[in-house]
């Protein structure tokens, strides 16, 4: 009797995934620690102290965290998604009131002594779960606006909240990553038209806010914000009557303001082919990018100016490999809240790679929004990897149903 032969043991990994995400998270490591060795004093803390070997730490945590995930079926941690959904609304009501400030005034981090962190990240996975979990239902459900509005009022809700903070980098990611899946579930177009034609009207009223409108007529932004958008824009505000004394303090703050940005392209254009090697950037070792930032918005200008052009190329390399990864298990997942999940996944660290390494080149305004898996900070770096473990967690659990 002639057997059939063996079909091969799927892996329960997605190696490529897993692959590029070590791949981020080693050089992740070593270019913060570039960043953060740099600074004055560095040199004489222990090594315990030291920033780089904390991103050690929450890489371990994270890590531990992405296995915890990909152990528990995403269809059970579906059923609690609304739950984590209000706890995480919970925490970010809780920020207003007693959340902590590492400058410019915002609230964004609750403190529990040995430990801060922010729950806009967490309330983004939230999110996400909750999303994908209730329009995980019958295709002609999702037809009904009742349906819509109410996946709307679930990506509002943490929007307007961390807007109050306020953050509004972190809050305009939950749009776009609400909105794509909602299209990847099957909401009607002509609901998602009309938001984007609302985000488009916001978007032309800021602008005319930013560019043409006389002080007394302007939207009440924070001065941090205003300032960032127009260094984006190239405008310093200074009003007509303003003295001579009330104009070159206008653009001095204008000045200052654009300082980040300008150093920034300065270290990105600066690193050449294969850069100037480790912890010999100049913009980074003399402190012309500001050490505050280094480390975790301007990530990327370091990189690119120590490892150069081919550096830069590697970091994106690794960031395709896992939105296509994720793209492919989206595609591969038998349901479609699996679908939904992957696709969430992809669009949130989409959004992060997009505007953050954007701003470093100027591309898009600065926002303050961390660079996934490099960036420097607890939280984002923890929740980057429970992310990636999610699209683990789709990727082995495709074929239980």
């Amino acid at each position: 009797m002639i057997l059939p032969p063996l079909k091969p043991r799927e892996s329960a990994i997605d190696w490529p995934l897993a692959l590029a995400v070590m791949g981020l998270l080693a050089v992740g490591a070593v270019f913060v620690a570039s960043a953060t060795l740099a600074r004055e004093g560095a040199a004489d803390l222990p090594w315990y102290r030291l920033d780089h070997f904390r991103q050690l730490v929450w890489y371990g945590v994270g890590l531990g965290g992405a296995v915890a995930v990909c152990l528990v079926d995403y269809r059970v941690m579906a059923r609690w998604a609304m739950v984590g959904y209000w706890v995480s609304v919970a925490l970010l009501v809780a920020v207003l009131f007693v959340g902590t400030s590492h400058g410019w005034g915002a609230r964004r981090w609750l403190d529990l002594g040995p430990i801060q962190f922010q729950p806009s990240e967490i309330s983004k996975l939230a999110l996400l779960l909750a999303l994908a979990n209730y329009l995980s239902r019958p295709e002609p459900e999702l037809r009904q606006s009742r349906v819509f509005l109410t996946a709307l009022g679930l990506t509002l809700l943490p929007f307007l909240l961390i807007l109050k903070e306020p953050d509004l980098g972190s809050a305009l990611v939950f749009l776009p990553v609400g909105l794509v899946m909602m299209f990847v579930a099957g909401v009607p177009g002509r609901y998602l038209w009309r938001v984007l034609g609302g985000a488009g009207a916001v978007v032309v009223l800021l602008l005319v806010d930013i560019l043409l409108a006389p002080p007394q007529w302007q939207l009440k932004l924070e001065p941090y914000q205003r300032r960032r958008l127009q260094v984006y824009f190239g405008v310093a505000s200074v009003p007509p009557s303003a003295t001579e004394a009330e104009r070159q303090r206008a653009l001095k703050e204008y000045r200052d303001a654009a300082h980040n940005v300008a150093q920034a392209m300065i270290s990105v254009g600066s690193g050449g082919l294969t850069g100037k090697g480790w912890r010999r950037g100049t913009q980074n070792a003399l402190g012309y990018l500001p050490r505050a930032v280094a480390h975790n918005d301007f990530i990327f200008s370091v990189i690119a100016e120590e490892s150069g052009f081919v550096g830069s190329m590697t970091v994106l390399a690794l960031y395709t490999v896992v939105f296509f990864s994720g793209v492919r298990i989206a595609g591969q997942a038998r349901d479609r809240l699996g679908r939904l999940i992957a696709v969430g996944v992809v669009a949130l660290l989409f959004c992060h790679v997009f505007i953050n390494i954007g701003m470093n080149i100027r591309l898009t305004p600065v926002t303050g929004i961390p660079l996934p898996l490099l960036s420097y900070g607890g939280t984002s770096v923890m929740c980057s990897l429970i992310a990636a473990g999610l699209l683990q967690n789709v990727y082995r659990y495709r074929n239980h149903y």
